[in-house]
């Protein structure tokens, strides 16, 4: 399959963390309300929308706090209109770094954006620079203590999967976008908890990090998805557990 970057596996981590706190809920409205506007308020007819509200559901978010964002991005209630803007840059070790990001500014995101990078021994490139090293792809977590390989593999491979990894405690299952449905479904009706399901960018090769470089792209990563105005971050490194654990 395509590179696996630590990363996926660092956000996950960090996005659990980040909803117990209720930080990810601003996020998740901006993209719900973003979503709405552009595809309209149907679920099922607007595959985006559809996709934000799962993520809110997983992070546990009221639903009057879902129909409320819906409803700001259909019109039905005033709100904030986001611009949607992709960065593209480079972080330490010379790794690829695109960031999502949806703001009512784009000068101060812009500003914030180059800051991060510059700080941590980065840089802020032309748009096109690094996109090409990565493929839009669905992945799909299911923790391990709720399913076996075996079973989990056939499920997912006969739903139209590409491919199944074992990462720490998760397997990961990738999908071409137009199948990612079929195959959430597929676990679904088999009973099988989704841990995470998202559409993304997946690497199509890694870079290796170490020491200095894996500490300072960690803290690069982390200060960017923080940003209020970031949906998402995507990256191509890969570090050993020892740098992940200092």
């Amino acid at each position: 399959m395509s590179g696996h970057s630590k990363w996926s596996t660092i956000k996950r981590k960090k996005a659990k963390v980040d909803a117990e706190r209720g930080k990810v809920f601003t996020k998740l409205i901006k993209e719900i309300t973003n979503a709405a506007r552009q595809g309209g308020g149907d679920e099922v007819a607007n595959a985006r929308l559809r996709s934000a509200v799962l993520a809110a559901k997983a992070a546990n978010m009221p639903q009057a706090n879902v129909e409320r964002a819906i409803k700001k991005g259909t019109g039905e209630l005033p709100g904030v209109v986001y611009e949607e803007k992709v960065y593209e840059g480079y972080g330490p070790g010379g790794v690829a770094i695109m960031i999502d990001t949806l703001t009512d500014n784009t000068n101060r995101t812009t500003s914030d954006i180059r800051h991060f990078l510059t700080k941590y021994g980065g840089s802020l490139g032309e748009n096109g620079c690094v996109s090409w090293m990565f493929e839009k792809k669905g992945l799909i977590a299911v923790n391990k203590s709720d399913a076996k390989e075996e079973a989990l593999m056939d499920i997912a491979i006969d739903a139209g999967a590409e491919d199944i990894t074992s990462e720490e405690d998760e397997f990961e299952i990738v999908t071409n976008p137009d199948d990612f449905d079929s195959v959430k479904n597929a676990l679904e009706e088999k009973s099988v908890p989704v841990a995470s399901a998202e559409v993304t960018m997946i690497p199509k090769t890694t870079v290796k990090v170490e020491g200095g470089n894996a500490e300072r792209l960690l803290k690069l990563m982390e200060m960017i998805e923080d940003c209020e105005d970031v949906q998402q971050v995507y990256s191509n490194f890969d570090v050993d557990e020892a740098d992940l654990e200092a």
